[in-house]
């Protein structure tokens, strides 16, 4: 059926999470391991390869950022820029459902000091890849997630800036595959496999848009990245996802929602587009563990929250999704409400929920 780690909540339904012998996740693991990690080390490695960036820059700028304006990739532009001395170009792919907030942070951002690139692709091309992405992978915003890893690859190849950093490898820090818990750079083939989960191909296949139409979509070639090494910043520090929404709430302007996200207990993150709401909603009904049970797994990791206080909070607030969402969410897709339904209850996990009266009501009880 389901069951949770014994430190946290994290749970054996989490794609490629694994248990240790006394029930612990790889996260905790890792949260673990990290305590005795030689930290000195990697700030050694970082120092190598941001020495490195400058001396091969063809721009100007020594790095790429790719950002939102929320909490963690405005961190790591400050860490780099004010901390380490670098350049960022901070890009930025526009989301499909932008909230006012999002733009906001975004606004904030910028005019606490980087230049920033935006990116904004043509929604309806954006549109049918979300859906197909969606039908083939059960993934609400598909196309988006291609984009914001294969655009900053192809801008930085091609304006000669050869370090791109990305915030953390969420497989390492939150439960997953932990392969690259040791490697400071990753390569393309790791995005498409992992961050992608596989799908990157039959995506844009199933898609029926033309070679044109997918640029904004595509990797660079294999070729095109020899001078381009792609790392997280996680790798060099400590992850700590509520130190970052300090820090970018005091430089970089970041302003917090006025009341608690969508099907969770938090109101700093995830705040830039809707659709992030659907994407938790799936995440529950496929795994059994939605937003509110990530975020609890975050704060009792960083002695935040008790695991007990965490349930609590994670049975309360995981798989609600406010009225009349799906019908705002199948209004995007261009879809009817029956249809949006259907792709869904394609990707539910029978084993884990039952449909009783028209909603789907789960067989298990977060322990």
């Amino acid at each position: 059926m389901i069951t949770t780690c014994s430190a946290c909540l994290s749970t054996s339904t989490r794609p490629r999470n694994a248990f240790d012998a006394e029930g612990v996740c790889t996260a905790c693991q890792w949260t673990k391991e990290k305590e005795s990690l030689d930290w000195g080390q990697r700030a050694t490695e970082l120092s190598v390869l941001l020495e490195k960036a400058k001396a091969e820059t063809k721009s100007g700028y020594d790095c790429l950022v790719p950002v939102s304006g929320g909490k963690d990739g405005s961190y790591v532009a400050y860490k780099l820029k004010h901390e380490m001395g670098m350049n960022p170009l901070c890009v930025t792919i526009t989301p499909p459902t932008p909230t006012s907030l999002g733009r906001k942070n975004l606004e904030a951002f910028m005019a606490s000091g980087y230049d920033l690139l935006s990116f904004d692709i043509d929604p309806e091309k954006l549109r049918l890849l979300n859906l197909t992405g969606l039908e083939e992978m059960g993934f609400p915003y598909y196309g988006w997630l291609i984009a914001i890893q294969a655009l900053p690859l192809r801008i930085a190849s091609s304006l000669g800036i050869p370090l791109v950093f990305y915030g953390e490898d969420g497989e390492v820090e939150y439960g997953g595959d932990p392969e690259n818990k040791h490697r400071a750079v990753y390569t393309a083939e790791y995005m498409k496999r992992v961050y992608l989960e596989g799908g990157y191909s039959t995506v844009l296949e199933k898609s029926g848009m033309s070679v044109a139409d997918l640029t904004p979509f595509r990797f660079p070639e294999d070729e095109q990245l020899q001078d381009v090494s792609i790392t997280h910043w996680s790798y060099f520090e400590n992850w700590d996802p509520y130190r970052n929404y300090l820090v970018a709430k005091e430089k970089c302007g970041l302003t917090d929602a006025e009341d608690t996200n969508e099907g969770t207990f938090t109101n700093f993150a995830q705040n830039d587009q809707e659709i992030y709401a659907l994407h938790t909603y799936l995440m529950y009904l496929k795994f059994g563990f939605g937003r509110a049970n990530q975020d609890a797994c975050i704060d009792i990791r960083r002695g935040a929250l008790t695991r007990e206080q965490g349930l609590n909070l994670a049975r309360i607030y995981d798989g609600k999704l406010a009225e009349g969402a799906l019908q705002k969410f199948a209004d995007y897709y261009g879809v009817t409400l029956a249809r949006l339904s259907a792709i869904i209850d394609r990707w539910v996990n029978t084993e884990l929920f039952d449909k009783v009266d028209g909603a789907w009501v789960p067989k298990f009880v977060l322990t």
